[in-house]
């Protein structure tokens, strides 16, 4: 029951910093699109920087387990080509739609109807997904670092002084 409200109260968290850092405004989307705002990448590279830290220190103490989905590449293909699509019509991405129409903004609702459409068809169409597509260079269930054959820590730090050289870029280049 505590997981779920730790999952409440986070996810609240998170609705607030997107809106307070305007991700769910659809100019920002946009520019994102047209790679002439890189709001949402700073918030997202920030995002996953926190969370790298967060989870792998967690995980170091033996508080927390890592549960990893297999990895397949022919899975990611097809799926992120259809969020990319999805995006570039509606103009939100998932999270952000529902934080737009949490702000009100109604034309978000066809976003998310349109997600649910779309896990409606993929659960039909699973079997044929998983005869084909999600077969597709299936890795297992592995990370980064155990690819790469390094220390976690040796990967967060080397993504950590990437994104930071791309946020310096970006301010730079005034996006």
């Amino acid at each position: 029951m505590m997981s779920l409200f730790y999952g409440l109260v986070s996810g609240i968290l998170f609705g607030v910093l997107l809106q307070r850092a305007e991700i769910l405004r659809y100019d920002r989307q946009v520019g994102a699109l047209r790679l002439m705002d890189m709001t949402i990448f700073k918030f997202m590279l920030s995002a996953i920087m926190v969370a790298a830290v967060g989870l792998y220190a967690l995980k170091d103490l033996g508080v927390i387990g890592l549960s990893l989905k297999s990895t397949a590449f022919g899975a990611q293909i097809v799926g992120g080509t259809l969020f990319g699509i999805g995006w570039g019509l509606l103009g939100y991405c998932p999270g952000t739609a529902g934080g737009a129409l949490g702000e009100g903004r109604l034309d978000a609702a066809w976003g998310l109807l349109g997600m649910l459409a779309g896990g409606a068809v993929y659960a039909v169409l699973y079997p044929v997904f998983k005869a084909t597509v999600l077969g597709i260079g299936t890795m297992g269930k592995v990370t980064l670092p155990q690819v790469a054959g390094l220390s976690h820590w040796v990967v967060i730090a080397a993504m950590i002084v990437l994104f930071l050289g791309a946020f310096r870029l970006f301010e730079k280049k005034g996006l």
